[in-house]
């Protein structure tokens, strides 16, 4: 347990020397649901894969993979994504989303 807890922390540490976007984050694309977003354009669907899984990983790779799928939204012209539904509790393996330009 203190081992992963220390491979965490050297992952924290350098996340905060680093650009990548799946670190730092993409503020000029949001999150919504299907409902909000009826007006606006499709552009495309994307999918990620999380590197990490666990309970003490997982929740940090998830995280990174929704900023790379954010990251690709931008690249492709979109602001807005959809991610798909997932049951609380279940293990995620790949990441779906669909994205608009709104």
């Amino acid at each position: 347990m203190g081992r992963m807890s220390g491979v965490a922390a050297i992952g924290l540490v350098l996340a905060g020397c680093t650009n990548d976007p799946g670190f730092t984050g993409v503020p000029d694309v949001r999150e919504a649901t299907a409902a909000e977003v009826t007006s606006c354009r499709y552009v495309s669907d994307i999918t990620g894969t999380p590197s990490v899984y666990g309970p003490i990983l997982g929740p940090e790779g998830l995280k990174y993979t929704r900023n790379q799928v954010k990251d690709e939204a931008r690249k492709s012209g979109a602001n807005t994504v959809v991610f798909d539904l997932v049951p609380p509790g279940t293990e995620l393996y790949e990441l779906r989303a669909k994205v608009y330009a709104c």
